[in-house]
């Protein structure tokens, strides 16, 4: 049985919530759906945690994890669509994965 991604998020919920700062100082609540490693560096997808403007309700965004000099992880939305595509691409790989070991 294939889960929609709002199925999986309902099911992660608030254990996974992160709070960006937009370039403008807006705090904005993001639903963590997954991490995926690549070789070009490591990539959180992202799902709006409330509505956005400019995204329907069942998209997400990726963001590229960058460690800096603080010891925080800084998030990069990531604009480049090969490199989006990829991650998404891994991310239903894993999905797949994670279905035929269920059964």
């Amino acid at each position: 049985m294939t889960k929609d991604m709002n199925t999986l998020i309902d099911e992660l919920q608030q254990e996974d919530i992160i709070t960006l700062i937009s370039a403008d100082g807006e705090e904005i609540s993001f639903v963590q759906i997954a991490g995926i490693a690549l070789e070009s560096g490591f990539y959180t997808i992202l799902k709006p945690a409330q509505d956005l403007e400019g995204l329907e309700e069942d998209e997400a965004l990726v963001f590229r994890v960058e460690p800096e000099e603080d010891g925080e992880d800084h998030f990069r939305i990531e604009m480049d669509e090969e490199i989006i595509d990829a991650v998404f691409n891994k991310y239903y790989q894993l999905l797949e994965e994670m279905e035929t070991e269920e059964e």
